[in-house]
């Protein structure tokens, strides 16, 4: 497998001089025949800024680093791709974080291009090439003519045509999975956010958060239109990369519910959330809840408190909150971001799978972290046990764990039990 790499301009190359590497941590290694897969459609390049590609001599093994002038490549997977390697390169000490992708390391052999990953679920239904962008346009326009009153939708418009958010576009062609972002606050500082960055940072939040207060009102028009357009199988979730918390707003959520199934009982409600408002979880598990997906980094407390800094509720609280939904017939799943070299130690992985067994976990979506690996490396607590590699992460939850299904998204009930 060729090194790839990049020039200044952007250009992409490789070459034989050097075989391809992974990263795994901080740890650079030689990636097996099983780790590599073709590019996956939809998947992009990306070089990497003020850095140095590194390889293998074909011949002696030894490390090496392409010259200075060339830029480390990385590929950015399309929803449904789990990311097994990060790009092996070389970054100095005082240059900024790489904006909030989740890098993954890229070979070339036999004229096509390799990433290092494995596909862990059905990539078709969030492929953003489902729309155009004309008809997104005209769709947009309207259901805000249908809903001149409703700030939610305008809200929505721009995530649909700026962002491009599939969630969003789903919501004005009612379909699937559609978006009721409602908080524009969060008990959380998490240090991967891509709604809200600190000042000091070093990179920007490629998302604005809504600053609007959506009353009850809003929220239930939206969610009977869409969960009437989408069929038995829509699903309409608080919880989205625009917005905070959702739960902030627990009460008015289990209103919302409440009113909603008044009109509609077909599709699903889902809370995307950090689950670490308990008590305002148990009102939305009580008020009808369907689904529930928890944000998760780890079930260890010190890398859990590292990453998400939360304000005012402990990892205690979140597995409580798991706990007591699924006890209330809520399905509920984790968005694990899993990053290699830390998901896959036998610290990380003993603590998810108590985590998991513990609480009644359905479905784990493994979710590749967004972020500059040393600002990660950084930032959370070090493991002193040898990682195992994503592969072998996957296989160890999925044999601990045999009732939990491993995806990417959330899927409706009846993905359950499909053979």
């Amino acid at each position: 497998m060729n090194i790839v790499y990049a020039n200044a301009r952007g250009e992409i190359f490789d070459t034989p001089q050097l075989h391809a590497l992974g990263r795994t941590g901080r740890s650079v290694t030689e990636l097996q025949r099983e780790e590599w897969m073709p590019l996956p459609h939809g998947a992009s390049l990306v070089s990497l800024p003020d850095t140095r590609a590194l390889g293998a001599d074909p011949v002696s093994g030894a490390l090496k680093a392409m010259p200075s002038e060339f830029q480390a490549v990385g590929a950015l997977l399309p929803q449904g791709y789990t990311r097994l390697f990060l790009p092996a390169f070389h970054k100095s000490d005082g240059i900024p974080p790489f904006p909030l992708f989740g890098y993954t390391a890229v070979g070339f052999s036999r004229g096509a291009f390799y990433v290092s990953a494995v596909q862990s679920d059905d990539p078709q239904p969030w492929n953003p090439e489902q729309y155009d962008g004309a008809a997104v346009e005209r769709r947009v326009a309207g259901l805000e003519t249908e809903h001149p009153d409703n700030r939610l939708y305008r809200h929505l418009a721009t995530c649909a045509l700026h962002y491009e958010c599939v969630t969003s576009r789903n919501t004005f062609f009612g379909r699937r999975e559609g978006a009721v972002p409602v908080s524009a606050t969060c008990n959380a500082g998490c240090i991967g956010c891509i709604s809200e960055q600190p000042p000091d940072s070093g990179f920007p939040s490629p998302q604005i958060r809504m600053s609007l207060h959506p009353t009850v009102d809003e929220m239930v028009e939206l969610m009977v239109v869409h969960l009437q357009n989408a069929g038995p199988e829509g699903i309409v979730s608080f919880g989205q990369g625009c917005e905070g918390e959702p739960a902030t707003r627990g009460r008015d959520i289990a209103q919302a519910i409440r009113r909603t199934r008044e009109v509609v009982s077909t599709g699903y409600i889902n809370i995307n959330t950090n689950a670490g408002l308990t008590t305002q979880i148990k009102h939305m598990a009580d008020a009808g809840l369907d689904l529930m997906r928890v944000s998760m980094v780890s079930a260890l407390a010190d890398h859990y408190g590292a990453y998400y800094q939360p304000r005012g509720y402990s990892l205690e609280q979140v597995a409580e909150s798991a706990a007591y939904a699924a006890r209330r017939g809520v399905i509920v799943s984790l968005n694990y971001l899993v990053f290699p070299g830390v998901s896959d130690t036998p610290e990380e992985m003993a603590a998810m799978i108590g985590f998991i067994q513990k609480t009644g976990i359905r479905l784990v979506q493994l979710r590749n972290l967004n972020i500059d690996p040393d600002y990660y490396l950084d930032r959370v607590p070090t493991r002193s046990g040898e990682p195992v590699g994503m592969l072998g992460m996957i296989e160890t939850i999925a044999g601990e764990c045999p009732s939990v299904r491993i995806g990417s998204y959330t899927h409706p009930p009846s993905w359950y039990t499909a053979v």
